[in-house]
């Protein structure tokens, strides 16, 4: 068999990601699927054994949001380059990256701007899939963010997704509403009737659903993937449904880009009691991803 050839970036050298990647390295599972290249925090590949916490003491908040950019960058190029064929990135602290130079909330942005791709987020395990329309705004801008614009980019680079990078040839695809029961008919704001509703109308998708009820639907195997229109309404449902097996999937990509679906917790780093099931799970699906793209090219 042949295996993925993958970057695996370390993330904030403060956190715990450098643990989770060894560990999950160790692990046969990944070993038989994945061919590693570790971008540790000098931006540069290290050998893979690298030693529990060995970067996590010391650095201040600015340099390891700027050696946790570096590493995202030097990941980027060399997929860019064709020397990895996807990228698994371990967590990142979003402060410490701005502290670090780097202006952008989290790794999707940033891997769009790198690569100039049209990006989106989903969260998926093997119970569910949820897609954010948006993602880091405060909640205040949300109802503004989400336009019918935004809902047809978003679903039209998840539909290519599902199909090219996950194998499945029709996608269903829910649209979770914005207000408490869709709005009720307008009695909790408009936004479903007149924005969502004819969105999901033009771009082929089921809704918009209310919250309370489109992701137990998913989750019974009705939907393959659920658009969201915020951040916490979609990374609530996934997380409960699959915490510590979710992975983040980021969908537009010229190459796969997967992680695990936890922070860097930070107050256990160093202690050698991290799970490394999230990080195994993201390594697994991106070299998957790898598989099916290179069947379908």
């Amino acid at each position: 068999m042949t295996r993925a050839r993958l970057a695996i970036t370390l993330g904030d050298p403060r956190g715990i990601g450098a643990e989770v990647t060894a560990k999950a390295l160790a692990s046969a599972e990944v070993r038989a699927v994945c061919e590693p290249v570790v971008v540790g925090p000098t931006g540069l590949a290290v050998p893979p054994d690298v030693a529990i916490g060995a970067w996590h003491a010391g650095d201040s908040e600015a340099d390891a949001g700027k050696l946790s950019g570096l590493a995202i960058v030097r990941a980027v190029e060399l997929a860019q380059a064709g020397t990895v064929q996807g990228i698994v990135t371990a967590p990142i602290d979003k402060h410490a990256l701005l502290a670090g130079g780097y202006d952008y909330p989290g790794h999707t942005e940033l891997l769009a701007v790198l690569t100039g791709s049209e990006t989106a987020m989903m969260l998926a395990s093997d119970a569910l899939r949820v897609v954010l329309a948006t993602t880091h705004i405060a909640l205040r801008d949300v109802p503004d963010a989400v336009t019918a614009e935004v809902i047809g980019r978003v679903t039209a680079i998840t539909r290519a997704g599902l199909r090219e990078q996950l194998g499945i040839a029709n996608p269903r695809i829910a649209l979770c509403a914005l207000n408490p029961h869709a709005g009720d008919g307008g009695r909790f704001g408009r936004e479903d009737e007149q924005i969502l509703a004819p969105a999901a109308r033009a771009f082929g998708l089921v809704g918009p659903l209310p919250a309370d009820t489109v992701f137990v639907r998913a989750l019974r195997g009705e939907f393959d993937a659920v658009i969201a229109p915020y951040h916490d309404v979609g990374m609530t449902a996934i997380k409960v449904a699959s915490f510590g097996s979710a992975v983040n999937i980021t969908l537009g990509l010229p190459f796969p880009r997967t992680s695990p679906d936890h922070g860097t917790a930070l107050d256990i780093a160093g202690k050698g009691v991290a799970n490394e099931g999230s990080m195994i799970a993201a390594i697994l699906a991106c070299a998957r991803m790898v598989t099916a793209t290179a069947s379908r090219t």
